[in-house]
């Protein structure tokens, strides 16, 4: 894999998930990799230099980016939701990072997710955590709810799994993260043809690349593939459309746009290990007997 472009840069929430989600997949040492809803492809990336990697993504914009991205590292990426996806019941690891809460009814869904997974291999979820700090920004995006750590648990056993393992993530620097992005998405939806200008102050994000942030926003250009930018006012109107676009938006670009939000992140990667039980969000390990 030498001469490979560096990996996407993470935005600062994305980032702060991500040494959570790379320790758990290090204690599970799979051989194979399943992402589900993998976005632009920016956590794929990293997952594909890891192991035997496949993903699926829905929306077709955000494939062409992921697969242009994941491709030249051997991995697969198809075109489709999990229904797609062969090799059922065959993987290791089964992951879908801020997925679950952009489906209206998750339980069935959670219970297919989990049947992918080989006998005793494992789903890795990560969800906005704190149902009561639902807010603009969980509308504009299409989430139909944040999950507490427990009603997480709990849905996950009733799917089926074992083992449930749950690690909150973010603490303290998230909730000013998440404070931000809801004024600017408050703004965008009050005034569409202001928000844009608004929104290079503010921050984004989303599912698979992953919860674009303030920090990420001096960095974000149109966004890849033709994906929107800071000033292509609001998402469809549709809980699909806002889903569909949410991996999209306010994404970093570049990499002096990664490095300097590596280096800012850095030290509250350290201070969030300090309280796994905090955070605004909250990333899940389950076992499939």
């Amino acid at each position: 894999m030498t001469a490979l472009a560096a990996d996407p840069p993470l935005p600062p929430r994305a980032a702060l998930r991500w040494h959570v989600v790379r320790r758990l997949v290090a204690e599970c040492r799979p051989g194979s990799i399943l992402e589900l809803g993998c976005g632009l492809g920016s956590v794929g990336t990293r997952l594909a230099r890891l192991a035997s990697y496949t993903a699926a993504e829905p929306d077709p914009r955000s494939f062409a980016t992921a697969y242009a991205r994941i491709t030249p590292l051997g991995g697969t990426v198809h075109n489709g939701d999990h229904r797609q996806v062969p090799a059922a019941g065959g993987y290791d690891l089964v992951c879908a990072f801020e997925v679950l809460e952009h489906i209206a009814d998750d339980l069935p869904v959670l219970t297919e997710w989990l049947a992918l997974a080989r006998p005793g291999g494992h789903l890795l979820l990560s969800v906005p955590a704190d149902p009561e700090r639902f807010g603009p920004w969980d509308t504009l995006v299409g989430h139909y709810r944040r999950y507490s750590a427990e009603q997480l648990r709990q849905r996950l056993l009733d799917a089926g799994a074992t083992d449930v393992r749950l690690v909150h993530y973010g603490w303290p620097l998230g909730y000013l993260l998440d404070s931000v992005r809801d004024r600017w998405a408050g703004r965008r939806a009050d005034h569409p043809t202001e928000a844009g200008g608004a929104g290079s102050g503010a921050g984004g994000g989303g599912k698979g690349g992953g919860g674009g942030d303030c920090a990420a926003v001096a960095a974000a250009g149109p966004g890849p593939a033709g994906g929107p930018g800071p000033s292509d006012g609001p998402p469809g109107g549709t809980a699909e459309e806002r889903t569909s676009t949410s991996g999209r938006i306010l994404q970093p670009r570049g990499v002096l746009a990664g490095e300097a939000i590596r280096l800012a992140v850095s030290p509250f990667v350290v201070l969030q290990r300090m309280r796994p039980d905090r955070g605004p969000g909250l990333v899940a390990l389950a076992t499939r007997p």
